[in-house]
């Protein structure tokens, strides 16, 4: 790695819950600089978690960011003249990133409803464990597990 490491940048906390975790899933969720189409996306969607469920948006948001974080997955490293899946256990700010992403993805994939209501269902669904966010974590943790075989050449 030439140079030094960028230093970690603070991220705002979104103005109506004070969260640094909203504040970062609106900016993964936010394009081309539109950061108040984004706002008003989650917002959207939590007042939607707020009448189908009973306890608060910000605990079920937390809730499904912990069920779909991966705790391992599988780096490419090359031993030998070949390639293996080596399975790694992940760090927390990746583990969080990649959950976000996650589930942005699995709403923006469901077609013919607003971004408000696609959101507001994969958010619910994967605080019950449930979805498309939740079978992409499991589709990772397999595709670590099938490869623990190749675990001592984690780096």
């Amino acid at each position: 790695m030439r140079g030094k490491q960028a230093p970690k940048r603070d991220i705002t906390p979104d103005p109506i819950y004070n969260n640094p975790t909203l504040g970062k899933f609106i900016n993964f969720l936010m394009f081309s600089g539109k950061k108040n189409t984004a706002q008003n996306i989650v917002y959207g969607a939590f007042d939607i978690i707020k009448k189908k469920e009973d306890k608060d948006a910000l605990e079920i948001f937390e809730t499904a960011l912990n069920n779909v974080g991966p705790s391992v997955e599988v780096k490419s490293k090359r031993v030998g003249g070949s390639n293996y899946q080596v399975p790694i256990p992940v760090k927390p700010e990746r583990k969080n990133s990649l959950a976000m992403r996650w589930i942005i993805d699995a709403a923006r994939a469901k077609k013919g409803r607003a971004m408000q209501e696609k959101l507001a269902e994969e958010i619910m669904l994967a605080a019950k464990g449930e979805g498309d966010a939740m079978k992409k974590r499991a589709d990772v943790h397999r595709m670590a597990e099938s490869n623990r075989a190749f675990a001592h050449f984690a780096y």
